[in-house]
């Protein structure tokens, strides 16, 4: 190792704005990238008072580092925070994905190399839009009060890696966040809801709810909800119940199909999504080679 490399131990984070490609071609060039740098001054701004350092700006991302897991947990829920209140796009949303890991970094000249970039790098892209994603390295340093709004999604497996990596999802909503969103008549729900997710496919039909939190999807004998086609995994997906909201989540080889109500389609491929309203869940194949032969779903 050189004079200017040195080795330590730092929590590696990039935040990235979700679909900024499809700002370029909505808005040109000039606006776009005005919104783009916006944003990342948005972000690089809550470095400083949690000991961060900026280590560099790569097109739409920021990557940055802390030297505790608690100090880059901090960071990334006031990113998505502020993100959330300052509303940079004006009446068009912006969506910022963050993911970030903690371990043994190599430090040249003010960058930083290592095994623990390369993993928050590729955690960062299996991250979807208002998602944080993290490790159990982090799981593992932070205190048991951050611990508590950090829990198990998925495992990844990435290229170049013999193991499977444990993927957490961080709840970085604080409580007053979520009062103000419900609180609004058209968002209120009646004391007597129920939270529960009904899904349908052939004759069989099954709800998680709080006595049902968890289930798995596949042609395995042993998943909760069996779907007979040679395109779906022995266990596809899952969908797990949590601070009140219906995720699933893909662990398949052809990953998942999602339509919502307004017919937006979601692919997953070893990432997840919180399911709302009603609509179609397909496994293995688009929707347009499974019209007949999909699961549906209804949230109330």
């Amino acid at each position: 190792m050189t004079e200017s490399a040195q080795q330590n131990k730092r929590a590696i984070l990039f935040a990235d704005i979700s679909g900024s490609t499809a700002l370029y071609d909505k808005l040109g060039d000039a606006q776009a990238l005005k919104l783009v740098a916006t944003c990342l001054d948005i972000l690089s701004g809550e470095l400083a008072s949690r000991e961060g350092v900026l280590i560099k700006t790569i097109g739409d991302e920021v990557m940055c580092s802390f030297p505790t897991a608690a100090l880059a947990f901090e960071a990334a829920c006031a990113m998505q925070r502020t993100i959330e209140h300052r509303h940079p796009g004006g009446d068009r949303p912006i969506y910022i994905r963050i993911g970030f890991h903690y371990g043994e970094v190599i430090n040249v000249d003010e960058d930083l190399f290592g095994d623990a970039v390369n993993i928050a790098a590729r955690i960062t892209s299996i991250t979807r839009a208002r998602q944080i994603l993290t490790t159990q390295a982090v799981f593992d340093s932070l205190p048991a009060k951050m611990r508590s709004k950090v829990r198990l999604v998925s495992r990844a497996e990435f290229r170049g890696k013999e193991e499977t990596i444990d993927v957490f999802q961080v709840n970085w909503e604080l409580d007053s966040t979520v009062t103000t969103r419900i609180g609004l008549p058209k968002f209120r729900k009646p004391s007597e809801a129920r939270h529960e997710l009904l899904l349908r496919y052939r004759q069989q039909i099954l709800t998680v709810d709080e006595q049902r939190k968890s289930i798995v999807l596949g042609r395995g004998d042993t998943c909760s909800l069996i779907i007979l086609s040679n395109f779906a995994s022995r266990q596809h997906a899952s969908i797990d119940f949590s601070f009140g909201k219906f995720v699933v989540t893909d662990h398949s080889a052809n990953g998942t199909f999602i339509c919502f109500s307004d017919n937006q389609v979601v692919h997953l491929t070893h990432q997840s999504v919180m399911l709302h309203g009603t609509g179609k869940i397909s496994l293995g194949q688009p929707f347009s080679e499974n019209q007949s032969d999909s699961i549906e779903y209804l949230v109330q």
